[in-house]
């Protein structure tokens, strides 16, 4: 690779993200504002945000080595994403909407009480830190290794980047970069795409010299069995993990809740045909890879068919998607801990101004927490496969009673931690002590089944047990009240307030199609620059080009809605 053109493509984008997060240092008034975007975010923003949300360097490394080595069964089981994301539209994502929440952690105060809320932030602030903290781990040995940069400082300065945007810029900042990142990557899986083809020699060239059974729905370990129990475990997933429960309650109404979902089911059934070919088609120009060097596969066909500049814009696209994941995690533990703890519980007449400060100063706090765990990543060895453990112990007991309490009148504290604590005890023991004292081992498809399959159970049978009894819990009861009290404060929202929120909202759109220009100009630049692949790449610089209108004139609307609510307030103070 040119190692300085790709190295200035990602120095130009970097700058660019850095400057959106500082355009919305001013526009965080409140609470409602900073994590929520004053709980009016256009639903296709939401949808496009959850999306690349579920980006990161695994989608490539990960999912990428499966491709290479099984063919289609990668995409078979992305398509777990799209059933799990149709049942929360269905279902589970209007009815966060309306539980007018600003976080999970405060549906879970005001329904199951505050122990169980304070054992939940624990647990959960846990497992994002170590999360998302190794997940910076790989995306620094990537930089690392494309751009011969030393390690440590690459883990360090993209890892003050993520906190920077996040903790000056808010949910806004984080959404813009997110809708930036996924017009980069799309733009730059969709020249990566016929290039690939073009090497292997066709598309009947690529089918006649991968494997057989390569395109099959299910191949090698990965069975009816572990799709099925990936479908239980991403509806519960993609419905009740706190990141995502905030694009429900961001956006204005119950119905643009379901419209969030909609949009990233709709996205992960086309999208996972597109993104795995690649590896897949890598199998036909190089089937020699085996083990970890499978892992490298997606890079490997970047690199060879990818000219300077857009192999740079490609890298970027990586690097950056990972990034998306880690900071909207970030923003979620910083909102919590300010909404849920600091507001909650320490200061709870703190004013704006105060909480302003506390949610980034926690962002701050949090992502240099991240920083640590990934610097740590090296040392530790296998740390990465003990988050997964933690991710698939913790998943289930943590998200299936507060799904069920969004439904349930009869689930009460006292139940949910105990289901919680049952749940979390028998995974651990599956986990931990089976292999060490009965030399039994879960499969993974036992393993997530089990994790999410036993809270459930134990749900079902309390819940049939309560209804036997015509039980009703007192914690519903007083749910119901908040809820209420709710209603009506959003009701008394001044019109000033309400305008401010539209300008933030306006403002944002006004970035993103500013951002979608500079994306298809940066296109063309390289267009000139490419060896081959040029036309392609200009085309698609055009196509992005269009599409900056879409924003440009969801802006324009909002912008008239302002001219009418002023023209009201103007009216009504006559």
């Amino acid at each position: 690779m040119n190692t300085t053109i790709d190295t200035t493509v990602i120095v130009i984008f970097s700058a660019f993200v850095l400057g959106i997060g500082m355009l919305f240092a001013r526009t965080g008034r409140n609470l409602k504002s900073f994590f929520a975007g004053g709980e009016a975010v256009p639903w296709f923003i939401g949808g496009l945000s959850l999306f690349m949300s579920f980006f990161s360097a695994g989608t490539f490394v990960a999912w990428g080595s499966i491709a290479y080595k099984h063919g289609w069964v990668a995409i078979t089981i992305q398509w777990t994403m799209c059933i799990g994301a149709l049942v929360t539209g269905l279902y589970l994502a209007p009815r966060w909407k309306a539980t007018g929440a600003l976080t999970a952690a405060e549906f879970i105060r005001e329904r199951l009480g505050a122990t169980v809320q304070k054992a939940y932030i624990f647990i959960f602030t846990l497992v994002s830190l170590f999360i998302k903290g190794s997940v910076l781990y790989p995306v620094a040995r990537l930089v690392s290794s494309s751009l011969n940069l030393p390690l440590v400082p690459c883990t360090i300065g993209l890892g003050l980047f993520m906190i920077a945007y996040t903790a000056v810029g808010g949910l806004w900042a984080v959404m813009v970069t997110d809708i930036l990142q996924f017009v980069v990557l799309s733009a730059a899986v969709f020249i990566l795409l016929p290039l690939s083809l073009e090497k292997v020699g066709g598309f009947d060239s690529f089918t006649h010299h991968v494997p057989d059974g390569f395109f099959d729905l299910l191949n090698g370990e990965y069975t009816f069995g572990f799709v099925a129990a990936f479908v239980i475990y991403h509806i519960c997933y993609i419905g009740g993990n706190w990141t995502f429960v905030q694009r429900y309650t961001s956006v204005d109404s119950p119905k643009s809740a379901r419209k969030v979902a909609f949009l990233f089911a709709g996205l992960y059934l086309i999208s996972p045909v597109i993104w795995m070919m690649p590896p897949m088609i890598y199998k036909a120009i190089n089937p020699s890879l085996t083990g970890l060097d499978t892992e490298n596969a997606y890079l490997m066909i970047c690199k060879l068919v990818l000219p300077p500049g857009l192999l740079g814009l490609m890298l970027t696209g990586m690097y950056f998607s990972t990034s998306a994941s880690a900071n909207t995690a970030l923003n979620v533990v910083s909102a919590v801990f300010t909404n849920d703890i600091y507001k909650g519980i320490v200061n709870p007449a703190a004013s704006d101004r105060q909480l302003i400060r506390v949610a980034r100063g926690s962002s701050w706090v949090f992502g240099l927490g991240m920083i640590g765990i990934a610097l740590l990543v090296p040392a530790a060895g296998g740390i990465v496969e003990v988050v997964l453990s933690i991710s698939s112990i913790s998943g289930g007991p943590l998200l299936a009673p507060p799904l069920w309490a969004l439904f349930s009148k009869r689930l009460t504290s006292r139940t949910t931690l105990w289901v919680t604590g049952i749940s979390l005890t028998v995974n651990l023991f599956f986990k931990v002590l089976s292999p060490l004292l009965l030399d039994f081992k879960l499969t993974r498809a036992a393993e997530t089944i089990i994790g999410v399959g036993l809270p459930l159970l134990l749900l079902l049978g309390y819940e049939l047990w309560a209804r036997s009894k015509d039980q009703i819990a007192d914690e519903y009861n007083r749910y119901l009240i908040a809820r209420q009290q709710k209603r009506d404060d959003a009701k008394a929202e001044s019109t000033e307030e309400r305008l401010e929120v539209r300008k933030q909202n306006r403002f944002g759109l006004q970035v993103i199609a500013g951002a979608l220009v500079f994306t298809a100009l940066m296109l063309f630049g390289l267009s000139a620059l490419a060896t081959m692949g040029g036309s392609i790449t200009a085309g698609i610089g055009v196509v992005i080009l269009f599409a900056a209108l879409i924003p440009w004139r969801a802006a324009q609307q909002v912008q008239l809605s302002d001219e009418e609510s002023t023209k009201k307030l103007v009216d009504s103070n006559n």
